[in-house]
């Protein structure tokens, strides 16, 4: 088959059927998509010749993407976020950088290629993390955010390396650096004004006109997203960089929400191209003997990274299961790793070497990370009581929201995880005029949903020695809307040990969930979406009926 047509057909096909094996082995099509990339590459088939049309995809995918998620962040949640999230990306990036650095200086390697690998590891991929909290729907809880807040510091911070380095071209002496530190402050400067005065402004007003047509306001919100990721690489930053201001500053409009979901299709669909890219230009000739190396750091990067993240957050008063969280975000290193790497060759300062080394780690990180961040509750599970040393024994910051009068002494149901379902359940149940309280680990959701009125106790749910502080006594029904089955099995397992002698319902997404959560020990199980297509059925047929009776 000859042409850019036919050989895009065929790569669709590949990442189709790729995608249906990796369902069946229950393996996330995220890898599948990575080595179809390889297959399909010069390391393998080398059947990959549209280079630049798939290069050209896969950017606009990862604009979109990065837009999305600015279009989920709102100035509220930047103030709650901002702190730790700057804290945990800078103090990340030092401790990685000087540890892995200390690391390759002992495996004998100079100390400019030990200096360049290791600023290497600091990088996480944003694409790939917030594609897997997407899919995971944790993009909006509180260790999702904090994550999405610190790659952001971190994706700055690949920018900065590179001026860096491209400043290094010329006499690298001590003029160009200074002078390349006033442009970025003068840069971020007029990008911080501009944004505020489009949000406050402009934006609104154009956002009202074009929402008028949906079809519009896709390609409004596209346009937008692409603009200013060009606009960012064209002022020194970075294409994701202004994709997710682009996001974020459509963020307090009216439209998120419909913009978000018109792009969920379209994002999925480009990013398929992101990964095939990827896989397809990773250079294996360039590996040589440098397996053992990339096999230490590669433990380094999955273990040491989340454990610094870890004790950042446990420092800064949150905790462990949140620093657990948000530290198995940052176990791979980045695509712009290996951009920085081969950066360096063409600069002269280290030889394809390094490229090897650094490509070697990626592949292994980004494959098992993408494993402990799909199954980071059933890992917690495991791993929880062995992570005391990183919490305080007050995580004060977390524990600021659960001040005030909230809770209750007796309640007829308690309502375990306040997401959009489970907190309309909890506060229609009120209105029911019944005692509930909420539980909710979120704590901006828990301190959101006491404004409106409803007791909330903050804390996480499925632990044993919480669920003991809870009035399960004279408590009739305990409602979990837990999203994932690790969860809903700790708490039914809670909840035996306790000896809670109440009723227990779980929300179940999926038939084969219910079916699952009966075999845990789960007496009733709720179906939302097929209550309320029978709920649409009965007021459907009352109203039919009505009008058909009155004429």
């Amino acid at each position: 088959m000859h042409g850019v047509f036919a050989e895009f057909a065929l790569l669709l096909l590949m990442a189709a059927a790729a995608g249906a094996v990796s369902l069946w082995l229950r393996q996330p099509v995220l890898i599948a998509y990575i080595v179809i990339g390889i297959v399909a590459g010069p390391a393998v088939l080398g059947v990959v010749t549209a280079h630049d049309q798939i290069d050209l995809l896969a950017q606009v995918g990862v604009a979109v993407l990065l837009f999305v998620v600015g279009l989920k962040l709102d100035l509220q949640h930047i103030r709650h976020i901002g702190p730790v999230a700057l804290a945990t990306g800078l103090g990340q990036l030092a401790f990685t950088i000087v540890i892995g650095f200390l690391i390759i200086l002992a495996m004998g390697k100079g100390w400019v290629e030990a200096l360049y690998v290791a600023v290497a590891l600091t990088f996480s991929s944003t694409i790939i993390i917030v594609k897997l909290l997407s899919d995971k729907r944790e993009i909006d809880s509180l260790h999702g955010r904090i994550a999405v807040g610190f790659l952001i510091v971190q994706d700055l911070a690949v920018v900065v390396a590179m001026m860096v380095m491209s400043a290094l071209r010329g006499d690298g002496g001590e003029r160009s650096l200074l002078t390349l530190a006033g442009s970025l402050a003068l840069r971020l400067g007029v990008a911080g004004v501009g944004m505020y005065l489009l949000m406050r402004y402009v934006l609104p007003r154009v956002v009202e006109r074009v929402a008028q047509s949906q079809e519009l306001l896709l390609i409004f919100a596209i346009a937008w997203g692409t603009g200013l990721a060009a606009l960012g690489e064209w002022a020194g930053f970075s294409k994701e960089a202004g994709a997710f201001l682009a996001g974020f500053s459509l963020a307090s409009t009216h439209y998120r929400d419909a913009i978000n979901a018109r792009l969920t299709g379209i994002r999925d669909f480009l990013l398929l191209f992101f990964f095939i890219d990827l896989g397809a230009k990773l250079d294996f000739s360039t590996l040589g003997g440098e397996v053992w190396p990339a096999v230490v750091l590669s433990l380094f990067v999955l273990i040491g990274n989340p454990l610094i993240v870890m004790a950042i957050m446990g420092y800064m008063g949150y905790r462990k299961r949140t620093g657990f969280l948000c530290g198995l975000t940052v176990a791979q290193i980045s695509e712009f790793s290996i951009i920085f790497v081969a950066m360096g060759i063409s600069l002269g300062h280290v030889d394809k070497g390094a490229l090897g080394l650094t490509t070697l780690v990626g592949l292994i990180t980004i494959a098992l990370s993408t494993y402990m961040i799909l199954y980071s509750h059933p890992l917690y599970e495991k791993l929880g009581s062995w992570l005391g040393a990183f919490e305080r024994k007050r995580p004060y910051r977390e524990l600021a929201v659960a001040t005030g009068r909230h809770d209750l002494r007796e309640a007829d149901v308690i309502v375990v995880g306040l997401g959009r379902y489970g907190s309309r359940l909890a506060l229609g149940l009120k209105e029911a005029e019944l005692k509930v309280l909420g539980v909710e680990f979120d704590p901006e959701v828990a301190r959101a949903l006491r404004r409106q009125g409803l007791p909330v106790r903050y804390g996480d749910g499925i632990a044993s020695e919480f669920l003991e502080s809870l009035p399960l006594k004279d408590t009739r029904w305990v409602v979990s809307t837990l999203p994932d089955m690790a969860s809903n099995r700790d708490l039914l397992r809670g909840l035996r040990e306790v000896h809670f002698t109440g009723e227990v319902a779980i929300v179940a997404r999926e038939e084969f969930d219910g079916t699952a959560l009966k075999r845990m020990g789960a007496p009733t199980i709720l179906y939302p979406m097929r209550n309320a297509v029978d709920y649409a059925v009965e007021a459907l047929t009352a109203i039919i009926r009505y009008d058909g009776a009155a004429k």
